[in-house]
């Protein structure tokens, strides 16, 4: 992987299963939505690197399996700020 910018980078985790919104904390802001096939996308800019392997070991730490990660620069809708 590149060097991280100066905003950091933009991902997309997928996990199995469907989290509700209580999850969505332990994600700094990350977006959460729910997949037809049964998984959830968490999406959003990560600031670093650390903060990266942060959230895969909290993935790790509490079972949810991860099914993909990429980095993207594209933004998804859950991402607009609201009202927007």
């Amino acid at each position: 992987m590149g060097a991280t910018g100066a905003d950091g980078d933009r991902y997309e985790l997928r996990v199995q299963g469907l989290l509700g919104p209580g999850w969505e904390p332990y994600f700094d802001g990350l977006a959460v939505a729910h997949c037809d096939d049964g998984t959830s996308l968490i999406s959003g800019t990560v600031v670093d690197q650390a903060a990266l392997h942060g959230l895969l070991h909290l993935l790790r730490d509490v079972g949810l399996p991860l099914v993909s990660l990429t980095r993207t620069d594209e933004r998804h809708p859950l991402d607009q700020p609201e009202g927007n």
